[in-house]
C-alpha cells in the first residue's frame, strides 16, 4: 500500500529529469530527503525503480511499468482535491430540499435568489411535498434537509424552529363573514369550505382543531394546491383555510383574509434533518439563508402589524 503521495511525486520528478538534483529543486526539498522518499517508495512496492551511477539515472523495467499507473494516481488525487475545494468553497455541488408547498410558494423564492446570487455553480433540487413526505424523504436520506412540521417525536430526526405561522380564513369579497375583523372556528364550521387534501399539514391542523372543539367542517371542495383554493374562493365557491402568507402568491385579488380565533390555529415550521448526518457546505449555507429570510419576513410582518394598530 502506498501511504504517501509525496513519494509518488518524488518518483515522477526523478523520472522526468533523470536527475536527482534537478528533481529536488523542482520539489523544493533537499537531495538527501528526495533520496529517502525514493527508497521508501521502493520498499513499499518491493522493486527497484532506478538504476543509478555517477553519470546517469535511468528507470528500471519495473520503474517504466509503474510510471503510467503512478501518474494516474497523482492526476486522480489532484482532481479529488480540486473537486473537494470547489465543494467546500461552494463553487459547485448539489443541495436538495423537501419542503411544504406552502413554504415553497412563500419564502423559498427569496432564499433561492440570495443563495444563487452568491453561489451560482451549486445546483438546487426542490421537492414540494406534503408534511409526511418531507419527513420520509429526510429519514430516507433522499434530501439534505426538509422544511416542514413534526407532529410527533422521531428518534431519527432532529429539528430547529424556522418560524411559526398562523392559519387564516380566505373569503370571497361578498361573503357574509367578510365584514368581520376575525372569524371563529365555530363560525367557519357553518359555511362551505375549500379544504386542502387530507395528507396536508393545514388540513390536519384544521381537522384536529375542529375535533377538539366538537365541530365539523363542511367541505365544498378538496384541492392539492393553495393557488387552486384561492381561485375557487375568489369565484365564490367557499371559504379557504390557508397559511397567512398564501395571499403573497398573486392569486388573492378580490379575497378577504381574516385571522381565525377561538381558537387560533398555528404551525411550527421547522428545519428537519436526519440525526447524525453532517450537512454539506451547500446545505449548511442554504439552511442559514432560510433562517435569515424567515427572521426578516417575521420582523417585516411585526412592523406592519404595529403600524396598523396605531
Amino acid at each position: 500500500m502506498i501511504n504517501e503521495i509525496r513519494h509518488i511525486r518524488a518518483f515522477l520528478a526523478v523520472a522526468k529529469h533523470s536527475n536527482f538534483t534537478r528533481a529536488a529543486q523542482e520539489l523544493h526539498v533537499s537531495q538527501s530527503a528526495l533520496t529517502v522518499q525514493i527508497q521508501q517508495l521502493e520498499e513499499t512496492l518491493g522493486v527497484k525503480l532506478f538504476d543509478r551511477n555517477k553519470r546517469r539515472v535511468a528507470l528500471t523495467d519495473a520503474g517504466r511499468q509503474v510510471l503510467a499507473p503512478l501518474q494516474r494516481i497523482v492526476i486522480d488525487s489532484e482532481a479529488i482535491v480540486s473537486q473537494t475545494r470547489e465543494i467546500t468553497g461552494l463553487r459547485r455541488g448539489i443541495v436538495s430540499i423537501a419542503l411544504l408547498p406552502s413554504v415553497a410558494s412563500g419564502i423559498l423564492a427569496e432564499v433561492i435568489s440570495r443563495f444563487t446570487a452568491a453561489h451560482p455553480g451549486v445546483l438546487i433540487k426542490i421537492n414540494d411535498v406534503v408534511a409526511n413526505r418531507v419527513i420520509e424523504q429526510v429519514r430516507n436520506d433522499d434530501v439534505d434537509f426538509g422544511i416542514g412540521i413534526m407532529t410527533r417525536p422521531d428518534r431519527d430526526i432532529v429539528t430547529s424552529l424556522l418560524f411559526t405561522d398562523r392559519l387564516f380564513a380566505f373569503l370571497p369579497a361578498r361573503h357574509p363573514l367578510s365584514s368581520r375583523s376575525a372569524v371563529s372556528l365555530s363560525q367557519l364550521s357553518e359555511h362551505p369550505l375549500v379544504l386542502t387534501a387530507m395528507d396536508s399539514s393545514v388540513r390536519t391542523l384544521l381537522e384536529d382543531a375542529m375535533q377538539k372543539s366538537s365541530l365539523h367542517a363542511i367541505p365544498a371542495f378538496e384541492v392539492n394546491y393553495m393557488s387552486t383554493s384561492l381561485s375557487l374562493v375568489r369565484a365564490g365557491f367557499g371559504v379557504g383555510v390557508l397559511p397567512e402568507y398564501a395571499d403573497t402568491m398573486g392569486s388573492a385579488s378580490r379575497i378577504i383574509k381574516l385571522p381565525i380565533t377561538r381558537p387560533a390555529i398555528t404551525r411550527r415550521i421547522q428545519i428537519i434533518r436526519r440525526k447524525g448526518k453532517t450537512p454539506s457546505p451547500a446545505a449548511a449555507k442554504m439552511m442559514e439563508i432560510f433562517k435569515h429570510v424567515a427572521q426578516t419576513a417575521l420582523e417585516s410582518t411585526s412592523e406592519a402589524a404595529s403600524r396598523c394598530s396605531k
